[in-house]
C-alpha cells in the first residue's frame, strides 16, 4: 500500500490586514497546486481524498482535473480547529501564536484559547486513520508495534490536506507518539508531497517513509511554509 500526502498551497490567511477564516489560496498557492498536479498527473491512484477546507479543495482541483476524477471529501482530514478570528486584525492571531510558542512544552497540548486542543486533534486524526485503514481492509495487529494486516496491499491513495493533518497521519502510521509541536517535527512545504509505502514483515506489513515533504517540483523562490 502506498499513501501519498499532499499539503495545500499557500493560503491567504490575511487580507487587507484582517484575519481570514477558511481562506482561499493566494496566486502563489494556485501556482504551487498546479505544479504539484503536473507531477502527480501521470500516476495511478485508486482514490484521492480531500480535506473539506477551502485551501485543500483548491489545491486538489488541478490534480483531480488532470486525473479526470470527481472530488471526494474526507471530513477527518480537516486541520486543527482555530479560534474564530475572522475579520479581526492580523495582530490578534500573531499575538496568540506568540503566546502559544512561549509556553512550556506540556502546556502546548491545550492549543490556542478558543480553538481545538492539540490533544483532541491528535486523537481525532488517529481515530480517522484507523477508520480510513479499516474501511480498506487494513487492521493493526494487537500489540506494541505498528504492524498491519492488509486486505489490499496494492492500493495507492492520495490525501490532500494540511501540515498538521499530514504530520499526525505520518506519525501514527510510523508508530511515533505525537507531540504538541508535530507541525515542526515534520517540516512540510506548501504543496509538498510525502510518500509512505508498506513493506512486508513475517506477520504483516509496516509503513516506511520514501519521501518527506518533497518540494522539488517548485522553483526555489516558490517554496513556502
Amino acid at each position: 500500500m502506498e499513501i501519498v500526502l499532499v499539503r495545500h498551497g499557500q493560503p491567504e490567511w490575511v487580507k487587507d490586514g484582517l484575519n481570514v477564516e477558511n481562506p482561499p489560496l493566494t496566486p502563489l498557492g494556485v501556482r504551487q497546486a498546479e505544479r504539484m498536479a503536473e507531477v502527480l498527473a501521470g500516476e495511478h491512484f485508486d482514490e484521492v481524498l480531500v480535506s473539506p477546507l477551502r485551501r485543500a479543495r483548491q489545491t486538489a482541483a488541478p490534480l483531480l482535473d488532470a486525473l479526470g476524477r470527481e472530488e471526494v471529501i474526507a471530513p477527518w482530514l480537516r486541520e486543527i480547529g482555530n479560534p474564530s478570528w475572522h475579520g479581526t486584525p492580523a495582530e490578534h492571531a500573531q499575538a496568540a501564536y506568540k503566546e502559544l510558542l512561549a509556553r512550556p512544552s506540556l502546556e502546548r497540548w491545550t492549543g490556542l484559547e478558543g480553538g481545538e486542543s492539540v490533544r483532541d486533534f491528535a486523537d481525532r486524526i488517529a481515530a480517522g486513520v484507523i477508520d480510513f485503514l479499516d474501511e480498506r481492509g487494513a487492521r493493526r495487529i494487537d500489540g506494541q508495534l505498528p504492524v498491519w494486516k492488509l486486505g489490499s496491499p496494492e492500493l495507492r491513495i492520495a490525501l490532500v490536506a494540511h501540515a498538521g493533518t499530514n504530520s499526525m497521519t505520518i506519525g501514527h502510521l510510523l508508530g511515533v507518539e505525537p507531540v504538541p509541536w508535530q507541525w515542526e517535527r515534520f517540516q512540510l512545504f506548501h504543496s509538498s508531497i510525502s510518500r509512505l509505502e508498506t513493506f512486508e514483515l513475517a506477520d504483516g506489513h509496516a509503513f516506511g517513509v520514501t519521501r518527506l515533504g518533497s518540494a522539488e517540483h517548485l522553483a526555489t523562490d516558490d517554496r513556502t511554509r
